[in-house]
C-alpha cells in the first residue's frame, strides 16, 4: 500500500509530460498557413472539374433530408454538378418521397431507391459506379453544407497528388442540449487541432464521412478493396470514412483538410446514442490503425507521434485515474497531485481552444473531461476487447446475396436513360415522375413492373 502514492504520482506525471509534449506539438502544427493565392482562382466553368455528390439515406427525417438537399442545390459552383441520392431501403420511404418530388425536375438530381437495405458502404458504391464526375463528394443525409463548400474543396483538389479532402464539421443542433454543445466543441478540436496538424504533412488520417471529397481516378481503383474489407475473416461494414482514407494513403495519395469548407451535421443529443457512436468509431479507429501502421515509416515522424498519442494518451489517463482511485480507497488519502494535474491539463487545453477560436464557451469543454474519463475510455476499452464484434451499432445491416440487390432507379424526368449500378442488371430507358409514384422496379431478370 505504501507504493500507491508514489505510483499514482509517477503515472499522472508521465501522463502530464507526454500530453503536454504531444498536444503542444499538435497545437503548433495546427496553426493555419496562408498557402492560397489569387492564382488558385479558376475562371470559367470549363476549367472547374465536374463533381458528383453522393448522398446515402436510411430512414432519414424528411426535414433533415430536405435541408441537406437544399444546401446542395444552393451550391455556388461554376463547374458541372450532379447529385445522386441513394435511399438504402428506408422503411419511411413514403415520408421522404415528397422531398424527392421537390428536386425531381432538377436535371442535376438523380435518385436511386434500393429495395433492400444493404448498408451505407454498398449504397455509396452503387452511386459512385453509376456516376462519372472528376471528383466525388460524399455527404451524409443529415448534413448541410455552406454554399461555397464544393468550390473550396474542388480548389484544394487541383493538386493531382491529393486523393481526398475534408471540410470542417460543426453540430447543426448544437444548441439543443448540453451534450450537443460539448460535441460541437469536440468536433472543433478534432478538426482544427488533430486534422489541421495532420494536414500540415498531407496525411489526414480520417476524412470524415459527413463531408469528404475524393478524386475519382483514385477512388475507382480502390472500390473493390473498399467494398470487400475484412477483419479477422469477417466483413467490416462500419468506419467507411477512416478505411477509405487509409486506402488513399496506402495508394500514395495525400489527404487534406480545408478549414473554411464548413459542413453542419446532426449529432446525438442523448448520452446512450453518443456512446454507441463512440463505440463504432473506436472499433474503426483500432482496426484501421492496425491496417495503417506500416504506412507510418513513409510519413513524417509527427504522424507516428500522433498515432501513439491517440492510443497511448488515453491509456495513461486511465491509469492515472485508476491509481488515484486506488490510493483513495486503500489509504484514505485524497490523490491531490492526480486531481491537480488532470485539472491543469484540462484548463490549459480549454484555454488554448478558447484563444484560438476566440470563444469563451470552450472553457465549458472542461465538463467533457468527466465524460471522457468515466464513459468514453471504458467504451474504448470495451471496443478494443471486442474488435471482431459489430453489435451495438446504429442499425443492423442484412446480408444481401449476390444477384438479389433489386433496385428502384428514379431519374429526373429531364434526364436521359440509365443503367442500374452495383449488380449486372440492365435497365431499359425510363422516365419517372416521383409525384405520381411511377417509378419502375427492375428485377434481376430484367422484368419491369410498377411499384
Amino acid at each position: 500500500m505504501d507504493l500507491l502514492a508514489p505510483a499514482s504520482t509517477f503515472v499522472v506525471s508521465l501522463y502530464a509530460l507526454f500530453s503536454a509534449a504531444y498536444k503542444g506539438l499538435q497545437a503548433v502544427y495546427a496553426l493555419r498557413t496562408n498557402a492560397s493565392s489569387a492564382s488558385d482562382e479558376l475562371v470559367g466553368s470549363d476549367l472547374w472539374p465536374s463533381v458528383d455528390v453522393i448522398v446515402p439515406c436510411y430512414n432519414e427525417d424528411p426535414r433533415t433530408l430536405s435541408a441537406c438537399l437544399t444546401s446542395i442545390a444552393s451550391q455556388q459552383y461554376a463547374g458541372k454538378l450532379q447529385v445522386y441520392v441513394i435511399d438504402d431501403g428506408s422503411a419511411n420511404r413514403d415520408a421522404v418521397v415528397p422531398v424527392h418530388d421537390t428536386y425531381a425536375r432538377d436535371p442535376r438530381f438523380n435518385f436511386i431507391l434500393l429495395r433492400k437495405n444493404v448498408g451505407k458502404r454498398k449504397a455509396q458504391i452503387t452511386a459512385i459506379r453509376r456516376s462519372s464526375g472528376d471528383l466525388v463528394l460524399n455527404i451524409d443525409s443529415d448534413t448541410t453544407i455552406a454554399s461555397d463548400v464544393i468550390t473550396k474543396l474542388a480548389r484544394k483538389m487541383r493538386n493531382p497528388a491529393i486523393g481526398a479532402a475534408m471540410g470542417q464539421l460543426t453540430a447543426s443542433n448544437r444548441r439543443d442540449t448540453w451534450l450537443t454543445r460539448l460535441i460541437d466543441m469536440e468536433y472543433w478540436l478534432a478538426c482544427n487541432e488533430e486534422r489541421a496538424a495532420q494536414a500540415r504533412f498531407g496525411a489526414v488520417m480520417c476524412c470524415c464521412g459527413p463531408c469528404a471529397m475524393y478524386r475519382r481516378s483514385a477512388l475507382v481503383s480502390l472500390l473493390d478493396e473498399y467494398e470487400t474489407q475484412l477483419f479477422r475473416g469477417k466483413p467490416s461494414d462500419f468506419g467507411e470514412d477512416r478505411h477509405l482514407t487509409i486506402l488513399m494513403l496506402k495508394a500514395g495519395f495525400q489527404t487534406e483538410y480545408v478549414a473554411d469548407a464548413i459542413a453542419a451535421t446532426v449529432v446525438p443529443d442523448r448520452l446512450v446514442p453518443y456512446l454507441r457512436q463512440q463505440l463504432r468509431w473506436a472499433r474503426s479507429t483500432y482496426r484501421d490503425t492496425l491496417l495503417g501502421l506500416h504506412l507510418l515509416p513513409s510519413l513524417d515522424g509527427y504522424l507516428t507521434l500522433d498515432v501513439v498519442g491517440q492510443n497511448f494518451g488515453p491509456l495513461l489517463l486511465a491509469l492515472s485515474v485508476l491509481t488515484g482511485i486506488a490510493e483513495l480507497a486503500f489509504t484514505g488519502t485524497v490523490p491531490w497531485w492526480t486531481v491537480l494535474m488532470i485539472a491543469s491539463m484540462t484548463l490549459i487545453r480549454c484555454s488554448v481552444a478558447a484563444f484560438r477560436a476566440r470563444e469563451l464557451r470552450f472553457f465549458g469543454f472542461a465538463l467533457h473531461t468527466f465524460i471522457h474519463v468515466f464513459l468514453i475510455i471504458p467504451v474504448k476499452a470495451y471496443a478494443l476487447c471486442t474488435l471482431s464484434n459489430s453489435d451495438w451499432l446504429s442499425r443492423k445491416i442484412p446480408t444481401v446475396p449476390n444477384g438479389e440487390n433489386k433496385q428502384v432507379i428514379v431519374r429526373s424526368p429531364m434526364a436521359g436513360s440509365n443503367t442500374t449500378a452495383g449488380s449486372a442488371i440492365t435497365e431499359s430507358t425510363h422516365r419517372a415522375d416521383l409525384s405520381h409514384r411511377s417509378a419502375r422496379l427492375v428485377t434481376s431478370d430484367g422484368i419491369c413492373s410498377d411499384e
